[in-house]
């Protein structure tokens, strides 16, 4: 063990970051104690043996990743990220908050625009956005949802401090890893996971097909769902295959289907069968040949008319991309206020909205200090890393800000917390981040608990995203007492996740070693951390 984490103090202390699995002084966090236990028995050899049945495990399931052209295992590190009880209450309750608020958000935007009126965010913000759609204004969604599925981009600072880094209210992608994660742990640290009382996460394809037969249009007592895919050339259409499987519903391409009278249907062997709800895994754009792009082959003619006329439900709802403009995004705390009458439970990073004279200036001043990002990017395009710059792409960059300042925002550069990661021959720190995954039915927004974590697998890089060659790591929910009762679900989670490695029950935690110079538990951490949280 002290061999795989030699110089991890060293190399800690040069990123300045907040480690999850290790408080100052390299103690173990208590929500870590079985797992640096585990870690300390394990040689070089048996953390890649490990290592190696996971990617074949992948390999073996088609849990694969384009990435530059090359179809690859998803990348997991056999070290989980862990949420302790009290810090998973507070991004549940901050994520659904969120998501109550870009619910309210949205309706009225499509709606009324009381938010324009009351002067809480300008008109032309919206107006100007790019996935502003003015084809899908006026129009309530049949069963009054439109952000079915959400995912929301935590961060934890330096000082420890969630944060939400964007929000992912059109398509958010990356569930399929979390389910697929949590099975390959088994072959990682299956002795760990039959110690401690992981919440599940298998209950997900179960939620989301609730709330989307439950927002199904009015009338219809056994609703049809699909999944629609782009194809198998998608990046994603694993996600799309496993989650339309575990659901027990058809995957469909826009080939498949066909409006007529503002219905949908879509096209079987045994003739056509009439679809309720479009669980829709394409952008918008491609959706409808008769109200966006003309040459979509991927789509289906006449689908948003069948939607503004409630014959069909189409989750995420069309247009709800203006809510993920980053420029929005730096009005949500306001939104949270306005909407909900709350104090935001997660602040948002401070953002320039470049837009601002005064804002644009100091970013052009500092542009070697700070990250600028488009508003409408996603999967880490577009992004430019000051510090990381050369001059040359400072100076085109500036040239842009100057000629579409509407079109970015800019960020102090955060040290994202790290979590020990296999690199070479031994444990290094490296960032990650935290997409948490929400499923709205209308009356209840329930977060699945864990969500994709994501890790930059080169030393020192703050890009996580998997597009840009990230991996990813198995996010653990302990539960407490108030949430599973006395056993917290540790036989329940053994059978559920463990991908059929038997565990006879709940063992007993086994002592940490005092005698071991690496990381005793620091069992008071939650205590100091809740006051702190307290404090701030």
């Amino acid at each position: 063990m002290s061999g795989l984490f030699a110089s991890y103090t060293t190399a800690l202390a040069r990123s300045g970051a907040f480690d999850e699995m290790f408080a100052p002084g390299h103690r173990a966090r208590e929500s870590y104690g079985h797992v640096a236990q585990a870690l300390a028995e394990l040689s070089l050899a048996d953390v890649k043996a490990r290592g190696g049945l996971m990617a074949r495990s992948f390999l073996n399931r088609g849990v694969t990743f384009d990435f530059a052209g090359e179809e690859r295992p998803f990348p997991l590190d056999i070290v989980p990220r862990v949420i302790a009880a009290d810090e998973w209450d507070v991004l549940e309750r901050g994520v659904a908050q969120r998501v109550r608020a870009l619910e309210a958000f949205l309706n009225d935007v499509y709606g009324p625009m009381k938010v324009v009126s009351d002067g809480v965010v300008p008109r032309k913000l919206i107006t100007t956005s790019a996935h502003f759609h003015r084809a899908v204004h006026g129009f309530d969604p049949a069963g009054g949802v439109r952000v079915h599925v959400s995912g929301i981009d935590v961060i934890r600072d330096a000082a420890g401090t969630f944060r939400v880094l964007e929000d992912n209210v059109r398509v958010p992608s990356g569930v399929s890893y979390v389910l697929e994660n949590r099975r390959a742990m088994a072959k990682g640290l299956p002795e760990v996971m039959g110690q401690q009382p992981i919440r599940p996460v298998e209950e997900y394809p179960r939620r989301l097909l609730s709330a989307l037969r439950k927002t199904a249009p009015s009338g219809v007592l056994d609703p049809t769902v699909v999944v629609l895919t782009p194809g198998v050339f998608n990046s994603a259409y694993f996600e799309h295959t496993l989650l339309a499987g575990l659901m027990g519903v058809e995957l469909v391409e826009g080939r498949d289907l066909i409006c007529r009278g503002n219905h949908v249907f879509m096209r079987t062997t045994a003739g056509e069968r009439r679809v309720d709800v479009i669980y829709k895994r394409i952008d918008d754009e491609f959706l409808d040949p008769l109200h966006f792009r003309a040459d979509s082959m991927l789509g289906c003619p006449g689908l948003v008319n069948a939607a503004r006329a409630g014959g069909v439900t189409i989750a995420n709802a069309v247009g709800n991309g203006v809510a993920d403009d980053k420029l929005i995004y730096t009005y949500l705390p306001d939104l949270i206020r306005y909407y909900l009458g709350e104090e935001p439970v997660i602040a948002n990073v401070d953002t320039f909205r470049l837009e601002d004279k005064a804002s644009l200036e100091e970013v052009l001043d500092r542009l070697d200090e700070l990250v600028v990002k488009p508003v409408d990017g996603s999967g880490g395009k577009g992004l430019v890393i000051g510090p990381d710059a050369s001059r040359a792409e400072l100076a085109q960059l500036r040239a842009r800000l100057i000629e579409d300042p509407r079109g970015w925002i800019a960020q102090p550069v955060l040290q994202l917390s790290t979590v020990p990661t296999m690199g070479g021959e031994k444990f290094g720190p490296r960032h990650v981040d935290l997409r948490p995954f929400a499923v709205n039915d209308g009356d209840d927004v329930w977060v699945l608990p864990g969500g994709l974590t994501r890790v930059a697998l080169k030393e020192g890089s703050l890009i996580v995203n998997s597009s840009q060659g990230g991996g990813s790591k198995d996010t653990w929910v302990l539960s407490s007492p108030q949430t599973d009762g006395p056993a917290a679900g540790v036989e329940e989670h053994a059978q559920a996740n463990a991908g059929g490695v038997p565990v006879g029950g709940p063992k007993p935690a086994p002592p940490v070693r005092e005698s071991v110079s690496v990381w005793p538990v620091e069992s008071n951490w939650r205590d100091n951390h809740a006051q702190k949280q307290q404090q701030q």
